[in-house]
C-alpha cells in the first residue's frame, strides 16, 4: 500500500459510488443544493402572479372554512372584473356544496307534490328560489360568466393504497371524463422506439363536481412529489394516467393567462426534454419534473386576504393582466411543504414559484454535461493531493487541501447563483476530503486515526474535558456491552404536549432548541454524557464511558441545577410572553449494560437495564407527587451525605420483586433554608404516622409542613390519601407500599 494506490482506490471508489447513486450522499447532495439556494438570497418575483389568500383575516370576517361557493362566487366575479389574466385554484370542489336552503325547499316541494298543492306557479317560483339557493351553481354561472379565465385544482390518487376503497372501473372512468380540460393537447415523441415510459404514473383523479368541471376554462392537478428527505424541489409537469397526459395547475393557469398558445410534451429517446410553451422551452428531467428555482421564504409573493377582495377594499386594476392563484395560507388549512427556504412554507406560494420561473425562463438546470465534470473534478482533487501531501507538512498539506476543495466549491456555487446550473458538490468534496485524511493518516501514524475516531463518535455526547481525557488515554475506552455500576438520568417537559398545541412550529423548536442547549451545557458541565434527545426528553449517563467514583453526586448536581436553570430560563420567556415549562428528573445508581450497542463504524453509546428503566420511570413518577426531581434509594445511598434528601414513599415498580424507596432532593447541605428544613422534619414525622396507619396524627404533620413550605405539594398529596384511607382502611396487612404504574 502506497499513496497513490490510497488516491487512485478512494477515486475509484467515489466515481463507482456516483455513478450507483449511494442514497446517503444524494441527500448530502440535496442539502448542498438547498445551502446554494438560500444563501443566492431573496430574488424579487416578476409581479405578474399574484395570491388571493384564506388567511386568518378572512376565516375571521368571513367564517370558517369551507365557505358557501357563493363567496368563491364573488371572488371570481371581482377578479373578472378586475381584469386578472387567469385564476387558479389551489383547493378543490370535489362535494357538492352543503346547503340547508336547497335541502329544505327541496323537501318542501316534495311535501306539496305529496297533498297535491303543487301548481306550475308554485313549481316556478320553488325553482327560481333553489335556483338562487344553489351554491354550485352560483359558482358554475360565475365561472361561465367570468371574462377571466378560470382553472379548477384537483389532484390525482398516484397509487391504490392511497383510497380507502377499491373503485369500479365505472368509477374511474367517470373522475377521468371530468379532467379531460386538463390534459395536453399535443405529445411529440423523436422516437417511435422508447426504452421505456419515463412519465410518473397515476392510479386515478379525484375530479371536481361534474357541474364546475365541465364550465371551467381548463383543470390542473396541484400534486407536489418530494424528495427523500420531504423538500420539494421539483415541480411534476406532466403525469400520466392511463393514456392521457395531464398538465398542473400552475402550466394550466399560465396557458390560460397567455391566450392558449401551442402547447406540447416534447419526449425524447431517453424520457422527457421538456414542455413547450409558445416560444418558451421549459426544462424538465427524464420524468417530466422542473427543478423550482424558489426566490424566497414565504411572502415573497404578494398576498391579498381575499375577505379584502371581496369587500371592496384594494384599489381598482391591483389584478389587471396578472395570474391570480388561489389558496389557503390559514394555519391548520394550507397545504404546508418542506422548500429549501423554509419548512412550513404554503404550496400555493409553489405553483407561483413555477409560472414566475417560465416567464422570466430562469431555471434551474442539471446539464448532461455535469456528469462528466464531476468525474473530472474527483480525480483532478485527488491527484493533486497525491501529488502535494506525502511531499509537504502536515499544516501546509492541510491549507493546500482544503484551498482545492474551496475553490471548486466557490466555481459550482458560482454556476449556480449566476447560470443556474446544478453541479455536484458532495461526490468531489468526499473524494478530497477522502484522500487528505487517508494520506495524512498514511503518512504520519496509526494512532491519530483512532483519536480522529473517539473524538467523531463521541464529541456530541460528552464534555470537551472529557473527550480530551479520552484522547490522552483511549485505552480507557471500552467498547462493546459491559456491565458497570453507573448512575442514569431522565428529564422530560411536563404537559409539552399541550404546551405545543398552543405555540407555531417555529416559536416551539427556538423554544425547545434553548432549552435543551441549556440542559445539555449543565450535563456536560458535570462529566455527564448525553444518551439522547427523545423529543422534549434528556437521558444521560454519569460514569462512562471514563468511570469516576462520585457519579450519583454528578448526576444529582446536574438534577439541581437544571432546576435552577430552568428558573432562570422561564423568567426569561415569561418576559418575552412565551409559556413557562416545568419539568421532572428520575436518577438511579446500579448495575447496566454499557457500551457501543451498534457498529464498530457507527457508534450509539447507550445503557441498558432494569436499572435505566427504573430511572425512566421515576422520571415520570413526578406528577404524582407534585415533585421535579426523584431519586431511588440506592442513588440515595451514595449521596446522603452531600445533600439534603426528602423520603418520599415506597413503590413497587416492575422488575423489582422487593419495593423502592424514593426521595426527593431538597439541596446540598448547608444551602438550603430553615424553614424547608422544619418542613422536611414535619413530613418525614407525618410519613412515619401514615406507614402505622394513624390518619389524624399524619394529616397533622402533613398540614404543618404545609404551613412551613407551602410550595410542598407532596403533603397535600399525602393529606388526601391518607383521608381516603381513613374512611377506607387498609387492612392489618398494609406494608404503606404504592403500587408504581409503568409509563
Amino acid at each position: 500500500m502506497n499513496p497513490f494506490t490510497i488516491a487512485f482506490s478512494i477515486t475509484f471508489a467515489c466515481i463507482l459510488m456516483f455513478v450507483l447513486g449511494v442514497q446517503f450522499f444524494e441527500h448530502m447532495e440535496l442539502r448542498t443544493y438547498d445551502i446554494r439556494m438560500t444563501s443566492r438570497g431573496v430574488r424579487n418575483p416578476t409581479g405578474d402572479v399574484v395570491l388571493a389568500v384564506i388567511d386568518e383575516k378572512s376565516l375571521k370576517e368571513l367564517g370558517r372554512w369551507p365557505w358557501p361557493r357563493a363567496k368563491i362566487a364573488q371572488l371570481i366575479k371581482y377578479l373578472s372584473e378586475d381584469g386578472s389574466a387567469a385564476i387558479g385554484f389551489d383547493v378543490g370542489f370535489l362535494e357538492p356544496d352543503e346547503n340547508n336552503n336547497v335541502l329544505l325547499l327541496n323537501q318542501l316541494r316534495k311535501e306539496l307534490e305529496d297533498v297535491n298543492l303543487r301548481t306550475p306557479e308554485v313549481q316556478r317560483v320553488l325553482d327560481e328560489k333553489i335556483q338562487l339557493s344553489d351554491n354550485d351553481l352560483i359558482l358554475a354561472n360565475a365561472i361561465k360568466e367570468s371574462q377571466s379565465p378560470v382553472v379548477l385544482g384537483f389532484f390525482f390518487h398516484m397509487n391504490p393504497s392511497q383510497l380507502e376503497y377499491t373503485p369500479t372501473k365505472e368509477e374511474i372512468a367517470s373522475q377521468i371524463k371530468q379532467v379531460q380540460n386538463a390534459r395536453y393537447p399535443l405529445v411529440i415523441y423523436e422516437s417511435e422506439q422508447m426504452a421505456t415510459d419515463p412519465f410518473i404514473k397515476a392510479y386515478m383523479p379525484q375530479a371536481n363536481i361534474p357541474l364546475l368541471s365541465k364550465v371551467a376554462d381548463g383543470q390542473g392537478y396541484f400534486n407536489m412529489i418530494t424528495d427523500r428527505d420531504g423538500v420539494v424541489r421539483w415541480m411534476p409537469l406532466v403525469i400520466k394516467c392511463e393514456e392521457a397526459h395531464y398538465m398542473p395547475l400552475s402550466i394550466q393557469s399560465l396557458y390560460q393567462a397567455l391566450g392558449k398558445p401551442p402547447i406540447k410534451v416534447m419526449v425524447g429517446p431517453y424520457g422527457v426534454k421538456g414542455i413547450g410553451l409558445g416560444d418558451i422551452l421549459i426544462p424538465t428531467n427524464e420524468k417530466g419534473q422542473m427543478l423550482i428555482n424558489y426566490l424566497g421564504p414565504p411572502k415573497t409573493f404578494p398576498h391579498y386576504s381575499i375577505s379584502d377582495i371581496v369587500n371592496g377594499r384594494l384599489k381598482k386594476g391591483t389584478f389587471e393582466g396578472k395570474v391570480v392563484l388561489v389558496g389557503a395560507t390559514a394555519i391548520g388549512i394550507y397545504d404546508m411543504r418542506n422548500t429549501p427556504f423554509s419548512p412550513v412554507y404554503p404550496g400555493l406560494e409553489t405553483h407561483a414559484t413555477v409560472i414566475d420561473n417560465i416567464l422570466t425562463q430562469k431555471f434551474i438546470l442539471k446539464p448532461n454535461w455535469g456528469t462528466i465534470l464531476d468525474i473530472i473534478a474527483m480525480i483532478l482533487i485527488s491527484l493533486s493531493m497525491w501529488l502535494v501531501i506525502p511531499r509537504v507538512g502536515a499544516l501546509k498539506s492541510s491549507f493546500f487541501s482544503m484551498a482545492m476543495i474551496l475553490l471548486y466549491l466557490f466555481i459550482t456555487t458560482l454556476l449556480f447563483w449566476r447560470y443556474g446550473y446544478w453541479i455536484n458538490v458532495v461526490y468531489p468534496t468526499i473524494s478530497g476530503l477522502a484522500v487528505f485524511i487517508s494520506l495524512t493518516v498514511y503518512k504520519y501514524v496509526t494512532e491519530e486515526r483512532e483519536k480522529k475516531k473517539i473524538r467523531s463518535a463521541f464529541s456530541f455526547y460528552v464534555a470537551p474535558s472529557v473527550v480530551n481525557e479520552m484522547l490522552k488515554n483511549p485505552e480507557k475506552l471500552k467498547l462493546g456491552g459491559d456491565k458497570m455500576e453507573l448512575t442514569v438520568l431522565f428529564s422530560d417537559i411536563r404537559g409539552f404536549t399541550s404546551i405545543s398545541e398552543k405555540m407555531n412550529p417555529e416559536d416551539l423548536v427556538t423554544l425547545l432548541n434553548e432549552y435543551l442547549t441549556e440542559m445539555t451545557n449543565v450535563v456536560f458541565k458535570n462529566d455527564g454524557t448525553l444518551d439522547k434527545y427523545m423529543g422534549d426528553a434528556v437521558m444521560a449517563i454519569y460514569g462512562a464511558p471514563l468511570y469516576y467514583e462520585d457519579h450519583a453526586v454528578k448526576a444529582c448536581d446536574s438534577a439541581l441545577e437544571m432546576v435552577k436553570k430552568l428558573e432562570e430560563l422561564n423568567k426569561k420567556w415569561v418576559s418575552e410572553g412565551k409559556n413557562r415549562l416545568d419539568i421532572g428528573i428520575g436518577i438511579n445508581t446500579g448495575p447496566m449494560m454499557v457500551g457501543n450497542m451498534g457498529s464498530v463504524q457507527r457508534f450509539d453509546y447507550t445503557v441498558m437495564g432494569d436499572s435505566v428503566n427504573l430511572g425512566s420511570r421515576l422520571e415520570g413518577a413526578n406528577k404524582n407527587y407534585g415533585t421535579n426531581i426523584l431519586i431511588s434509594e440506592y442513588t440515595y445511598e451514595k449521596v446522603k451525605e452531600r445533600f439534603v434528601c426528602m423520603e418520599i414513599d415506597s413503590v413497587k415498580v416492575k422488575g423489582k420483586a422487593l419495593p423502592v424507596k424514593i426521595y426527593t432532593i431538597l439541596g446540598r447541605n448547608g444551602e438550603v433554608p430553615e424553614q424547608k428544613l422544619l418542613a422536611k422534619e414535619a413530613f418525614e414525622k407525618g410519613l412515619e404516622f401514615y406507614k402505622s396507619q394513624k390518619w389524624d396524627e399524619a394529616i397533622s404533620m402533613f398540614s404543618l409542613a404545609i404551613e412551613r413550605d407551602p410550595d410542598l405539594m407532596v403533603a397535600k398529596i399525602y393529606i388526601e390519601r391518607s383521608k381516603d384511607l381513613k374512611e377506607y382502611p387498609p387492612g392489618p396487612d398494609w406494608d404503606g407500599v404504592y403500587v408504581m404504574k409503568t409509563k
